[in-house]
């Protein structure tokens, strides 16, 4: 489905709930609340299914878009979720009634009646934007604020390698609507916590270096987080962190959720080794330089499995 099919769909739809993925970052909450204004402004009921995994970070996107008590839509649409486990448990009732899919995923499962997804894109974001186009919707300041931030939060600030001349052009026009960029960027790339930097400090001290210093693992671990205390939003997008260190072309952050079971965030240069493809034998997915999997184990076997499976993707 393209961009234009979805517009004309989505123009059809009333009554909308719109889902996001678990623990929701920046790109699935930016678009689900974008899209519920953008509905709301073409005279549409439309409300976000409240997220339980959501933390106080993207509090300001919610006013006014979450669903209230007793909602029951009509049409549900999923954001930025490339597969039906990633919803979160509040969303599992709706499993089998989506009916539109709006990602930019290239391990999309097609799992909604209709998908319409553009791996291209930097972000769900984008392809939402190209979307807008097509309904007519006006861009005023609220919508193109929570586009911004999908964009620049999945983007890194246009600092990753999936940041397109088109990124760039789509956020200018974000940009000109008038809204408090700068107030976004220092929200989302130039705060830290006391107790943020006490982790990144820790990730350093026990990070694991391997292929002659161009692999790395860092560790989350439930010790780590029971020690600082750490909450969601203290380690928001820290899969970023350890690819900082010079030398480093591949970095894993394994993240303990439970005594045997990590969640893996794997980023890379995108092009000497694909992440996605080094995931999807763990039974993960993702993009080219950013992909993820959940692996059932310790912290030391989850290492263990990502190296046998970078092993298995660069040497078959």
């Amino acid at each position: 489905m393209t961009a234009q099919d979805a517009a004309q769909r989505l123009l059809g739809m009333d009554q909308v709930l719109i889902l996001t993925h678990r623990r929701p970052d920046g790109d699935t909450i930016g678009c689900a609340s974008a899209l519920c204004l953008a509905l709301q402004q073409k005279g549409k009921t439309a409300w976000v299914l409240p997220n339980e995994d959501a933390h106080h970070l993207f509090d300001p996107y919610w006013e006014g878009v979450l669903a209230p008590a007793g909602f029951v839509p009509q049409a549900v649409v999923a954001v930025d979720v490339a597969a039906l486990g990633m919803l979160p448990d509040s969303a599992k009732g709706y499993r089998e009634a989506i009916d539109l899919v709006i990602d930019h995923h290239g391990s999309q499962e097609y799992y909604g009646k209709e998908t319409c997804v553009d791996p291209a894109c930097a972000a769900c974001g984008e392809l939402l934007f190209r979307i807008f186009q097509s309904m007519g919707v006006t861009l005023t300041q609220e919508i193109a604020l929570r586009l911004y931030v999908a964009i620049a939060t999945d983007s890194g600030c246009f600092a990753y390698s999936n940041t397109t001349p088109d990124t760039h052009r789509i956020v200018a026009d974000l940009m000109a609507t008038g809204f408090d960029a700068p107030w976004v960027n220092k929200r989302h790339f130039r705060t830290k916590s006391l107790k943020r930097m006490q982790i990144e400090s820790r990730l350093v001290q026990e990070m694991d270096l391997e292929e002659n210093g161009t692999l790395v693992f860092a560790y989350v671990t439930l010790d780590l987080i029971q020690d600082l205390q750490a909450t969601e939003e203290d380690l928001e997008d820290i899969a970023s962190f350890i690819g900082q260190l010079a030398g480093v072309d591949n970095a894993v952050t394994v993240r303990q959720l439970k005594p045997l079971e990590c969640k893996i965030s794997f980023r890379t240069d995108g092009k000497t080794l694909n992440a996605s493809d080094v995931c999807a034998v763990c039974g993960g997915g993702g993009h080219p330089a950013a992909a993820g999997c959940t692996i059932h184990g310790t912290p030391a076997q989850a290492k263990a499995a990502m190296l046998a499976a970078i092993h298995q993707v660069r040497h078959g």
